[in-house]
């Protein structure tokens, strides 16, 4: 196994990691302490594809788990944030609205990208994805840091963050049509 494919597999193992860290309110800081778990999680994401892409270390493995580790890292923070814990409430209900969206386009976009696998066909990550996902790890880690150092509701850091998440919504919603639209060859059925 490479590197990569390592580095993917560190970041499932970090997810029930932060999970835990997010739910023990015993922990102190354990909000701030899930955001660093987290950050670190999202920056094997960027590692593991900057390896395989410049030491030719693209693996089928890696092309199946790396997709997988991203989204289920992100899912994982949205869900769990929309959870009190000690009485802490990070994303507000009304936040349920976004990450039913941004789960709906992972949904959408992986369902796609199978129906291209079944043709031969792979659709890469283009550069909005790819921001659409920084959007939203930066979103993540101000929520859940500003979390510990401003709990109030409504403090500038969970404002921040909320307005991250907002536009980390939009974004997910352009690239996602945006993915759609460029490979709409892909639903077409042969003659």
């Amino acid at each position: 196994m490479n590197l990569p494919n390592k580095l993917t597999i560190l970041r499932l193992i970090m997810i029930p990691v932060f999970v835990a860290v997010y739910f023990i309110p015993a922990i102190p800081f354990n909000f701030a302490i899930a955001a660093v778990i987290f950050v670190l999680a999202a920056a094997t994401d960027f590692l593991d594809g900057h390896i395989a892409r410049k030491y030719n270390l693209v693996t089928n493995l890696g092309k199946f788990l790396d997709p997988i580790a991203d989204k289920v890292l992100v899912s994982t923070a949205l869900i769990v944030m929309l959870v009190p814990v000690g009485g802490v409430l990070i994303l507000p209900p009304y936040a349920a609205i976004a990450v039913a969206i941004i789960l709906a386009r992972e949904l959408v976009v992986s369902g796609f990208r199978m129906v291209a696998a079944s043709k031969g066909a792979v659709i890469a990550a283009d550069k909005s994805g790819k921001i659409k996902t920084f959007v939203q790890d930066v979103a993540i880690a101000v929520l859940l840091a500003g979390a510990d150092i401003m709990p109030a509701t409504y403090s500038i850091i969970n404002i921040v963050g909320l307005a991250l998440l907002g536009v980390a919504t939009l974004l997910t919603i352009v690239s996602g049509v945006e993915c759609i639209v460029k490979n709409r060859a892909v639903l077409k059925d042969k003659d």
